[in-house]
């Protein structure tokens, strides 16, 4: 099966043409998950992010990690579905996961896309690395807004009780 398709729906291939594309679906790997499936565990290392091709992936945290206080287990933070992407900090910064991936239905797709091959296209291919970051930029800056906007609401309601 051709990945472009599924590639050309990710906002973060935006304005890659075709030959670009291609380039990048050659060095990915295709896998498959069930309901309940981890794909990583918060706080481990990382090294390839991940497009959904078909399914659904909850994005979760725990706070225990962070708390000694008695913890109800993890915390949906984001549900994604076809054509989405995650795991892209990976690909800037080599840190650990900011959160843990579980798929949350039957039967999903996922792309994946390691690191290394990635960052040689890149370098490879400097007008494709600028569109990819550029995009890699505005994605991750859209998902830091709006998780400013839920840490306000929850102070917000903290506040309130």
């Amino acid at each position: 099966m051709s990945v472009v398709p599924i590639l050309s729906q990710a906002d973060i291939f935006e304005e890659l043409s075709k030959t670009q594309l291609e380039l990048i679906g050659s060095i990915c790997q295709e896998r498959h998950y069930q309901a309940d499936d981890v794909l990583f565990e918060e706080n481990t290392p990382g090294d390839e992010m991940y497009i959904i091709a078909s399914g659904e992936v909850q994005i979760q945290v725990d706070p225990s990690l962070i708390d000694d206080t008695d913890s109800t287990g993890s915390i949906t933070i984001a549900t994604l579905r076809r054509g989405q992407s995650f795991g892209e900090v990976a690909l800037v910064d080599e840190g650990l996961r900011s959160a843990s991936a579980r798929c949350s239905q039957q039967d999903t797709h996922l792309i994946v896309i390691p690191r290394d091959k990635l960052m040689l296209l890149c370098d490879t291919y400097p007008q494709l690395g600028y569109r990819l970051m550029r995009n890699l930029a505005a994605d991750l800056a859209m998902k830091i807004r709006h998780t400013d906007l839920q840490v306000r609401e929850q102070i917000t309601w903290n506040k309130d009780k």
